[in-house]
């Protein structure tokens, strides 16, 4: 079974839309390219800020082979899981193992509240049924199911389930995941404007969001974190968090697509049911965007600090 390092940044990728809400195959190429170049460790598609609900399943299949064709081979790229049916996900998970997915993001069944019993037989059920590394996505806040750290004791036995995007937006919880399981499963920090805290408690990798509009300014922030120099990611950090809190709202999605837009690497289409920003709204967005763009920081060299980007395989 092939294994996944779950170390670095990993972006949750935005899917590009035009005025007539079609995949913007194009532009999504221009973003991926930033995003390579930048020197992120692999990429998610098919998430929440993928706008994975409004996405038809030949959508996501044509996206995952779009993206295979275009990351260096050594890059994983990672397809998002989020159904309300067990038997639905397991199919799912077994197409994007055939269509050449290098793993998955799991989260807990859709809609139906499930209890902690039937999440993890829900989990095993998806996990059994594919050789792909998984990465569990723990977000109560916005999802209502917490994966407490019984629910992992008793997933230890599934070595497919490797790594956990930890956004319960409690730091605590890399401290306690690494007190109780060690390095069993890595830990990626799920929430921009705390990514810097739990990176230096201990998770491993960031699955970023700010990342789509801000590639090297996140991955900066990572490396050099991760390669001891505290001061200058906290100097980048401190910029840097006001636009990492468009990643916490309900319209996280517009809102980072304003900023991919602003930066060249985006457009702010989004399918429906969203609707574009507009009035005392967009303006409000808009000027968090543009006071950063203002005093946007020079960044030191970082791509050859703590680069993992050559040994993803394990």
């Amino acid at each position: 079974m092939a294994t996944i390092s779950w170390q670095g940044v990993y972006p949750a990728l935005l899917t590009p839309f035009d005025e007539n809400e079609e995949i913007d195959f194009d532009l999504y190429k221009l973003n991926l390219e930033a995003q390579i170049q930048a020197g992120v460790d692999g990429i998610i598609i098919g998430g929440s800020l993928g706008e994975t609900s409004t996405l038809l399943g030949e959508e996501k299949k044509a996206l995952l082979l779009y993206s295979k064709a275009i990351v260096p081979a050594d890059m994983p790229v990672i397809v998002n899981i989020a159904e309300q049916s067990t038997k639905v996900a397991i199919a799912l998970a077994q197409e994007a193992e055939q269509n050449g997915a290098d793993g998955l993001m799991l989260l807990p069944p859709m809609r139906y509240k499930a209890d902690d019993r039937e999440t993890v037989a829900f989990f095993k059920a998806v996990a059994h049924n594919t050789s792909l590394p998984i990465l569990l996505y723990n977000n109560p806040v916005d999802y209502k199911i917490e994966i407490t750290l019984d629910m992992f004791e008793q997933l230890l036995d599934v070595e497919n389930i490797q790594a956990v995007k930890e956004s319960t937006r409690n730091t605590m919880n890399v401290t306690r995941m690494l007190n109780r399981f060690g390095d069993r499963y890595k830990i990626l920090t799920g929430v921009d404007p705390i990514a810097l805290e739990s990176l230096l408690l201990g998770a491993q990798g960031w699955v970023a969001g700010l990342v789509d509009a801000f590639p090297r300014e996140t991955v900066a922030i990572y490396r050099l974190a991760k390669a001891g120099r505290i001061e200058e990611a906290l100097a980048i950090n401190r910029w840097f968090l006001p636009l990492c809190e468009l990643d916490i709202h309900p319209k996280l999605v517009q809102y980072i697509k304003l900023a991919a837009k602003a930066t060249g690497i985006g457009s702010e289409y989004v399918r429906a049911p969203r609707l574009l920003l507009e009035g005392e709204e967009k303006i409000a967005v808009q000027k968090v965007i543009d006071d950063a763009l203002a005093c946007r920081p020079e960044l030191p060299e970082y791509l050859h600090l703590q680069n993992v980007s050559n040994a993803q395989w394990a």
